[in-house]
């Protein structure tokens, strides 16, 4: 009778605690976010990405209440802040940008602490940033077409920046490079700023990275070819991989918002509404404006159908091009 009973208060217990949790989790749940936010930002500061992730996250704060805090973690082609941002706690605080080379490129050619499609909540694309090929407004390449012709007779002669050493930018001119049958050097950097410096000084022939609008339009660089498919409303001369023949490789250059797998969707739910709100508003639409970007949503659905789609293409690419291990 005593053991019997003994179970009961057991099994009591339990109940009490887990009905207890679960409370607790609810009202968790309810009163998100009821602290700061921080947004993971694999990238250096002070390049246009960092600019317009501060501005999202400044919108975003009028509809969550609480700040949005960017922390910049760059190097590894986007992958330690990628691997922060699976690590943290799922409860909705910590969230971030993955970016293309961490989720389709790098997993690919090495070991990570993450896996793109289980380890991460996609929440929502806000963006699409500009990346492409430019040069040194003194530079004697007026188009792509002849940074192909010299890299022809002189192999290897021209070097190029990206951002990351196995990088989405690096897979593109590898493609590239592979189909026109010429090599190029790479210099890979921790971040697109980092890459403009570098041009601008001479230290590589070209840039294969995100570039700054700013520097464009004052004449210091030029932009030669876009990685897009379609022609940018920010850049409608600047011819894209389509025009070049070009057009069957992918360039996914999105902007997202990702949080660690396990967020509870109520959660997942609000952060998408605030960001999706924001990328609405007068100010962010101004700003995005101004850096010649394209403003491109795509819900938790979409974007976690898109990651899959990228993911298994990429993987397919770097087998054939002899770069998976």
């Amino acid at each position: 009778m005593k053991l019997n009973l003994l179970k009961r208060m057991t099994v009591v217990l339990f109940s009490l605690f887990y009905a207890a949790a679960g409370h607790t989790q609810d009202a968790e749940v309810a009163s998100f976010p009821s602290r700061p936010i921080t947004y993971i930002l694999p990238l250096p500061a002070g390049a246009p990405v960092d600019f317009a992730t501060r501005l999202l996250a400044k919108e975003t704060e009028k509809f969550l209440g609480q700040p949005v805090i960017v922390v910049n973690k760059p190097g590894a082609a986007l992958t330690i802040g990628a691997a922060a941002i699976a690590a943290a706690k799922p409860d909705g605080y910590t969230v971030g940008y993955t970016g293309p080379s961490a989720m389709f490129v790098v997993p690919f050619s090495g070991k990570l602490p993450y896996h793109p499609l289980k380890d991460f909540q996609q929440i929502m694309q806000w963006a699409s940033m500009n990346f492409g090929v430019s040069v040194r407004a003194n530079s004697p390449f007026k188009s792509f077409k002849d940074i192909v012709e010299y890299a022809r007779q002189n192999p290897k002669k021209l070097n190029y920046g990206t951002t990351g050493e196995v990088s989405i930018q690096f897979l593109i001119m590898e493609q590239i490079a592979r189909r026109e049958k010429v090599q190029f050097t790479q210099v890979p950097y921790k971040g697109g700023s980092q890459v403009e410096i570098a041009l601008l000084g001479g230290y590589i022939d070209f840039g294969a990275s995100e570039f700054s609008s700013a520097q464009i339009e004052a004449g210091q660089l030029r932009l030669l070819l876009l990685f897009r498919e379609e022609r940018s409303s920010g850049y409608p001369q600047t011819p894209v991989l389509n025009d070049l023949g070009y057009g069957d490789i992918d360039a996914p250059m999105f902007m997202n918002v990702a949080g660690p797998a396990g967020l509870a969707p109520a959660i997942a739910k609000k952060l998408e509404d605030a960001f999706t709100r924001a990328i609405k508003e007068p100010a962010f639409i101004k700003g995005i404006k101004e850096l010649r970007w394209s403003i491109a949503h795509r819900n938790s659905e979409e974007m976690t159908e898109y990651i899959a789609r990228n993911y298994e293409n990429y993987g397919k690419q770097m087998k054939e091009l002899g770069l998976a291990k």
